[in-house]
């Protein structure tokens, strides 16, 4: 009988009984396991009274379905693109302020119109570009994301807020044209499996590896299904060695995907492109009142919406406009806030730079060496004078590493079953960037899974602090883009509006910083988050 989860065989009584309860399980929930190409399954609703209330009764799956999927409609071009020359051209567009006038003022708005064109200079006549576009002001390492309105006939609408006095320059890039976002659609639903993945088979000697992934449709696999969470992970079936002598996992490799014209629209020289404007530096000048956006905020807690924008950088330091954020310049700060906490983080190497930031800015945490993969982990550090223990893990499988125990990947969904929970216990989550290549119906699952654990988790112990990160920017390619992070970005944020967990915003903070755009953002940005999710955990 094979081995769940890539964990060594257990005694047979054992097993079956953790068999036999898994199935009780599946049979009392009622619920099919996924096939990979099957329709996004219907997703449970927590009202805004969780923890204290929570039903976990779901709505007519097709009206929370086309919910769900409204978030993440975009409009594109009205046929397959068949010319490179058609598609739209960062050098061609161009963008003018709306009613421009000598002086604006602190906390007033900034409406500038962009025009999109082809490479023929010609209107485009459609929408679906994706422009980012952010304010900001160099000088005093200040910066704010600006919203984005596509009105679907080849012109756009960018909304600024102006939170700082002084000269405000505006930055417009073309991210992807539309054509390329219909590429990165494309293979996002029908190749899945252009990143795959490798099972390391091992037994009295004899090694064997193949390939895996989330489905492997038409060969002969074994399928290893967690018994808590029920997610499901394939490998193609050894030759000589049985299903349970899978040991590791790891990376495998990209595969083409692309022809010549879907590599020419998603090229560098016309990706994440500045576009031109004709705007001079705008005058921001100070208001007369101290009353400001941020006066009237209320301290953080669980639960808060963040606004659009949800904050803004000046001097290099993050002023949330959702709550009252605070800040912990020194390391007794971040310790006075951590005392006696255990945190949990689950996710990719983006949370894990939060983690290595709180190693190496509090001298006091110390590392513990648990003799694993460090790309998966776990890791544990621990502050012994304030009781503090920080771990990290990596999310479950799909995940990109480096060769590591397949035991050591675990599901965040069952691991959070066997976390109590409580007033010293902070959860920090985040999964998208190794979704990115998946049909979003794959997403949707594993988010109806993860908010389920997390329920479970605040119905026990009510008094958990729960915080998800959000997607970064920084992906540009069809393995891996802004746009498909943004889409999922956009479902993460769905599916727990009011559920009393806080989704910490870090789509804003990393899109608007001077420091150049990468999926791992330089120090200045990792700083201001931890202070972020620092905040949620000591409000005061």
């Amino acid at each position: 009988m094979p081995c769940r989860s890539g964990l060594r065989c257990v005694p047979t009584l054992l097993f079956f009984s953790v068999f036999l309860g898994a199935l009780i399980y599946r049979f009392l929930s009622r619920e099919p396991m996924p096939r990979f190409h099957a329709p996004p399954p219907k997703m449970y609703t927590f009202p805004a009274t969780l923890p204290h209330s929570v039903t976990f009764s779901s709505p007519p799956v097709d009206l929370e379905l086309a919910a769900l999927l409204r978030r993440i409609d975009w409009p594109g071009p009205p046929s397959t693109p068949t010319h490179f020359n058609l598609s739209t051209s960062p050098k061609t567009c161009r963008y003018h302020v709306l009613s421009p006038r000598p002086t604006y003022h602190v906390w007033e708005s900034l409406e500038v119109l962009i025009a999109a064109r082809d490479h023929g200079d010609r209107p485009k006549t459609y929408g679906g570009d994706f422009f980012q576009a952010k304010l900001h002001s160099p000088g005093l390492k200040a910066g704010v994301v600006g919203q984005v309105t596509d009105h679907d006939n080849g012109s756009y609408t960018a909304t600024f807020l102006l939170p700082w006095p002084g000269e405000v320059q505006v930055n417009i890039k073309l991210i992807h044209s539309s054509e390329a976002v219909a590429v990165l659609r494309d293979k996002r639903e029908r190749r899945p499996d252009k990143v795959y993945f490798n099972g390391y088979f091992q037994f009295n000697g004899t090694s064997e590896v193949t390939e895996c992934n989330l489905e492997l449709p038409g060969r002969d696999v074994c399928e290893y299904t967690d018994p808590v969470s029920g997610d499901t992970w394939q490998c193609v079936r050894p030759r000589k060695l049985s299903c349970d002598s899978w040991v590791y996992h790891s990376m495998g490799g990209y595969r083409k995907v692309t022809n010549s014209l879907e590599d020419a629209l998603l090229s560098g020289s016309v990706t994440n492109q500045k576009i031109p404007g004709s705007l001079s530096p705008i005058n921001v000048e100070p208001v007369n009142s101290s009353v400001g956006l941020t006066s009237q905020l209320p301290v953080c807690g669980p639960g808060q919406e963040s606004p659009q924008p949800s904050g803004y950088y000046y001097n290099d330091t993050w002023t949330s406009l959702a709550c009252l954020g605070r800040h912990f310049p020194r390391p007794d700060d971040a310790i006075a806030c951590l005392r006696g906490k255990d945190i949990h983080m689950f996710g990719d190497s983006t949370l894990r730079q939060w983690f290595e930031f709180l190693e190496k800015f509090i001298p006091t945490l110390k590392r513990i060496d648990l003799h694993v993969n460090y790309q998966s982990g776990p890791l544990l550090a621990v502050e012994t004078a304030s009781g503090l223990a920080l771990r990290w893990r990596a999310h479950g499988l799909p995940l990109r590493t480096t060769k590591t125990m397949a035991s050591d990947l675990h599901y965040e969904a069952a691991h959070l079953a066997g976390i109590s929970g409580g007033p010293h216990t902070v959860v920090v989550v985040t999964a998208w960037a190794h979704f990115t290549t998946y049909p979003v119906g794959v997403y949707v699952w594993r988010l109806r899974r993860l908010r389920r654990a997390i329920g479970s988790l605040l119905l026990r112990s009510p008094q958990t602090t729960v915080l998800i990160k959000s997607a970064n920017t920084g992906y540009k390619s069809v393995y891996g883009s802004d746009w498909l992070s943004l889409q999922l970005d956009n479902l993460l944020r769905a599916a727990f509006e009011g559920t009393g967990v806080t989704v910490l915003d870090a789509w804003g903070m990393t899109s608007c910083h001077y420091l150049p755009d990468n999926i791992h953002p330089g120090p200045p940005v990792v700083r201001n988050e931890v202070d972020l999710m620092l905040s949620y955990i000591c409000p005061r």
